[in-house]
């Protein structure tokens, strides 16, 4: 049994190509298309693997699309289980726009699932999640599947003993909070929309996660800050972790790559929970995820030369 379990419940064959200019009504002629899996939970458990976690990626898997999906995760060795789906795997095409650097993102709803297949995930994650310290939900949810899904698996992962991993968003990921996480991967625009109001200070971004922790809907959430950097924030203490300064290339899969190395860094600790330690190997796995283009997301090597480069702040 894997150590960290992963679900993408809407994963995708994600498509980079690049311009030097995006523009309405014309043909517009790109690159060569290059593709990865992709997906909130494959992502992770990309990651994961690279940096030495013992993962597996559980994920839905249909038509074509699903099977070139598989056979990607396959060439980079990611322990995976698809879960055979009726309906395509959907794509996520994604543009870089050299004259900017500006990346444009399109990302489609995804294949609408029956009902027998929401169960069948469910009974994957039973079975394969059964010995699993960790479980990490990451990703939208697909047309088909109830809200409640996300809070069923909390509920699980609690009866288990696993410590679960929210990065989500909308009505599942309230459902899922409702019933309480180990850890809560928020941007800080899904904190603001959580909590219904702007949060434009540190201030403000510390009572608002220490609000959903004292109504018990997370032990510790880690806020990301885009080029402000991230915050670590439990109900006794809190870090903030600057950006680090790398030539960027790309944007996508920095936020997935920060949830890898912070897992990574949690499941190779034995006592107490080092959080400094997680935040800081989270930040160098997203800071490196920037040097790559698309979802090539983040290399050992890159991460080990940055982890050193990263500086946390007590607050």
């Amino acid at each position: 049994m894997p150590d960290i379990l992963t679900l993408t419940l809407n994963p995708a064959l994600d498509v980079l190509s690049a311009i030097d200019r995006v523009e309405p009504t014309h043909k517009l002629r790109c690159s060569e298309a290059v593709m990865h899996p992709g997906g909130g939970g494959i992502n992770v458990a990309r990651v994961l693997h690279r940096l030495g976690g013992d993962c597996l990626a559980l994920y839905t898997q249909g038509g074509v699309t699903g099977h070139e999906l598989a056979t990607l995760l396959a060439q980079e060795g990611v322990p995976a289980q698809g879960l055979p789906i009726a309906a395509e795997t959907r794509e996520s095409f994604s543009v870089h726009e050299n004259s900017t650097g500006l990346d444009y993102r399109f990302v489609l709803p995804g294949p609408r699932l029956q009902p027998a297949e929401v169960e069948q995930a469910l009974q994957g994650v039973a079975r394969h999640g059964a010995g699993a310290r960790y479980w990490v939900l990451s990703g939208s949810l697909p047309p088909g599947v109830p809200d409640a899904l996300y809070a069923h698996l909390a509920q699980q992962a609690q009866a288990q003993g696993a410590r679960l991993v929210l990065d989500s968003s909308g009505p599942a990921l309230r459902a899922a909070l409702s019933t309480g996480v180990f850890l809560f991967k928020p941007s800080l625009r899904e904190l603001s929309e959580l909590v219904g109001q702007p949060l434009p200070g540190e201030a403000e971004q510390l009572h608002a996660a220490r609000q959903l922790m004292a109504a018990g809907q997370a032990q510790a959430v880690a806020l990301t800050l885009g080029e402000q950097g991230a915050l670590l924030i439990t109900p006794e203490q809190a870090w903030r972790a600057p950006p680090l300064p790398v030539a960027v290339a790309s944007t996508i899969g920095a936020g997935d790559s920060f949830v890898g190395g912070l897992v990574a860094a949690l499941a190779g600790q034995t006592g107490s929970v080092d959080w400094p330690g997680a935040l800081a190997m989270a930040m160098a796995a997203s800071a490196a995820a920037l040097l790559h283009p698309g979802t090539a997301l983040c290399r050992p090597d890159d991460v080990q030369q940055l982890l050193p480069q990263v500086q946390l702040q007590p607050l």
